[in-house]
């Protein structure tokens, strides 16, 4: 059997070929016939699906990723959970690697490439961590994201509710989501 596995950190996650969607279409097109899929940070190893599918391979069967970092995000796990894989006698695909062999020289080239896939993450971690360490630097400076709307848009808005309209209508004038006038409307009415 060939199994896929995808994996993004978040849900909005459309980064070059690591949308959920991409992912689903290449592991396809290379042969999986049942695909799990997590949407889980590749930094923790306990990936619900992922876990399910560890447990479902068996002798024989092939698992299919399309990048490294989507299987494993440090040497130490990719080592580890490799190393159980060509145990159990499963073949392991890794699009844009090829297939894992069980030898010297497969597991050779798999080791430097995760040791490149841990850097690439360390260096990623550590240039957010400097960017907000400057960004806090800033007067002014917020952490979060950005209001997206003013105090004055919401107190229109509200206004309108307050008004008899349904939070679909004030949605439709505003242009302000449904979720969020509920959520303003409920931080209001808690705060009186």
């Amino acid at each position: 059997m060939k199994y896929g596995y995808c994996r993004v950190s978040t849900n909005g996650q459309f980064t070059h070929g690591v949308s959920m969607e991409a992912q689903e279409e290449s592991v396809k097109n290379a042969g999986a016939e049942i695909i799990f899929k997590d949407v889980f940070t590749g930094s923790k190893t306990n990936r619900p699906e992922f876990q399910k599918l560890l447990k479902l391979l068996k002798k024989g069967d092939t698992l299919i990723v399309t990048k490294l970092d989507r299987f494993a995000r440090s040497t130490l796990e990719g080592t580890k959970l490799i190393q159980e894989l060509f145990e159990k006698e499963i073949t392991i695909n890794i699009l844009n690697l090829g297939i894992i062999e069980n030898t010297p020289n497969g597991r050779l080239i798999f080791n430097v490439f995760m040791s490149f896939a841990e850097f690439e993450r360390d260096m990623i971690v550590e240039r957010t961590q400097e960017g907000k360490a400057i960004a806090k630097m800033r007067e002014g400076f917020k952490e979060g994201r950005p209001k997206k709307f003013t105090k004055k848009q919401l107190d229109h808005a509200m206004g309108l509710k307050e008004n008899g309209m349904s939070y679909k209508e004030v949605s439709d004038v505003t242009g302000i989501s449904k979720s969020t006038l509920t959520r303003e409307y409920s931080k209001r009415k808690n705060s009186s």
